[in-house]
């Protein structure tokens, strides 16, 4: 197991080594590796420790900054807002095979999460959300793609969580405040 560096410091010497004087005289025997450990962390006032070692990673990962967002390609993004109509609803399949992913992710978001729906119900979800009249090619690219899982049979679907990408997310966004107004 690596060691990860941890600082320590007390507001109190003085308190700190009545404490830690207080825990060795408890102790009968000479106290091995992790029982010292332990005892200058509940001398610096945690529990134990674990406690100490992951309130000090909690305060490292707070006083990191923030990761930077991705830039997202505004032309691509207008290029691909144009196969939808303006209630958000997918006007045609494009033809351009890089332009898919995003259209799905778009589907994708509009089902229910963590629900199971059967293959009448996919497929009611999917026409209301295109006008092309294709929902079997929509429900065949979610699943191969790996948006969604299906039963072997066929009759139960799922949306699968993952994140999307940033240039999805911000077409989501757009469509829905396009819906919306």
């Amino acid at each position: 197991m690596s060691r990860t560096p941890l600082p320590f410091a007390v507001d109190d010497v003085s308190a700190f080594a009545r404490a830690l004087a207080g825990e060795l005289a408890d102790h009968p025997d000479r106290p091995g590796h992790v029982d010292l450990l332990n005892m200058l962390a509940r001398a610096g006032g945690h529990r134990n420790w674990q406690h100490f070692r992951a309130a000090t990673e909690a305060m490292a990962r707070l006083e990191r900054p923030a990761p930077r967002p991705v830039p997202v390609d505004t032309a691509r993004l207008t290029r691909i807002v144009r196969y939808f109509d303006e209630t958000g609803r997918l006007i045609r399949w494009p033809g351009k095979a890089s332009h898919r992913p995003d259209c799905l992710w778009v589907m994708w978001s509009r089902l229910p999460a963590r629900a199971v729906l059967h293959e009448r119900e996919i497929n009611a979800r999917l026409a209301e959300e295109h006008r092309f009249g294709d929902h079997a090619l929509l429900r065949r690219e979610l699943v191969d793609g790996g948006w969604m899982t299906r039963t072997p049979d066929g009759r139960e679907y799922r949306r699968l969580e993952k994140a999307p990408p940033p240039e999805a997310v911000a077409l989501i966004r757009l469509l829905a405040a396009r819906s919306s107004a």
